[in-house]
């Protein structure tokens, strides 16, 4: 998951509003009935073919903007230009696999989860490792700049690889120069689905371990919206509420592979109370 904060330029846009049938309030956005979307196309999270978005978080924008009368305009640019964009004014909302965080809370204002995700073991079929245990004395591949690094490298007899893209941890998995991989849990499940000839598997860490939160903690999966821009979370919150309790997310997530409960139930504690959402806020889940 990507775990790594941008500052933003603080630069002035001016918003116009437009009206919509499902909130009957003025929503601020940049161009008058269009959502414009920042992403940076990395599947499974976003994608755009055929005039429309896809992957999971693309396709539950899709829907959030059919419900509010808005029409997606795509702004594709590379990951680290999204969270400014946000912050400067210069789109409506961010996309891509971000995981929540009590920074980004600090200058974003961020989504109710659309979905959830643990750290976990990419492995041969041989193996069935679920516990950061599993992974001492094993020489492990992961990708450079990613958060949980500090607290791989404590793990007993761990011997550690850095690898730029995914690509090229999973190659060295394959060729058996490493046990395992702990990379971006959705883009591993999303290969793993697409590619059933590898005969690799997923599993997400069992361990909670307070010593190790971002290897075991729960992560929850969020779109970026400008601090201004309270109205538009509001009415994007109450869409995605509806798509928790319809069970849609499941749905969506099938089509990407991603069908594992550790996507949908919430587990561990709420790191969002007492940061940008009250004690009385619960996580929406589909059981």
């Amino acid at each position: 998951m990507r775990t790594y904060l941008l500052a933003g330029a603080v630069a002035a846009c001016a918003f116009l509003s437009v009206t919509t049938p499902a909130t009957a309030q003025p929503l601020k956005t940049v161009e008058p009935g269009v959502l414009t979307v920042a992403f940076s196309g990395d599947m499974p999270g976003t994608g755009w073919q055929d005039g429309r978005m896809t992957g999971y978080d693309g396709e539950v924008l899709e829907r959030v903007a059919r419900a509010l009368n808005l029409k997606i305009k795509p702004a594709l640019m590379e990951w680290s230009g999204t969270i400014a964009s946000v912050q400067s004014g210069r789109v409506d909302i961010m996309a891509g696999t971000m995981g929540w965080t009590a920074q980004r809370a600090k200058i974003m204002t961020l989504s109710d989860p659309i979905q959830y995700f643990k750290n976990g073991i990419t492995q041969t079929e041989k193996t069935n490792w679920t516990r950061l245990k599993d992974l001492e004395n094993k020489k492990v591949g992961t990708i450079t700049g990613f958060s949980f690094i500090p607290e791989l490298r404590k793990l007993d007899g761990l011997t550690l690889s850095l690898y730029d893209t995914s690509d090229a941890a999973v190659r060295d998995l394959l060729a058996g120069r490493i046990d395992a991989v702990i990379g971006d849990p959705p883009v591993m499940q999303y290969a793993l689905s697409r590619n059933p000839d590898w005969k690799l598997k997923f599993n997400a860490f069992e361990d909670n371990d307070p010593k190790f939160p971002l290897l075991t903690g729960m992560g929850q999966v969020v779109f970026g919206m400008n601090k201004d821009s309270e109205a538009l979370a509001s009415a994007v919150n109450a869409e995605i509420a509806k798509l928790w309790k319809e069970c849609a997310m499941r749905g969506i997530g099938k089509t990407y592979g991603l069908e594992q409960d550790v996507w949908y139930v919430p587990q561990g504690a709420n790191a969002r109370h007492g940061v940008d959402r009250p004690e009385s806020w619960s996580l929406p889940a589909c059981p």
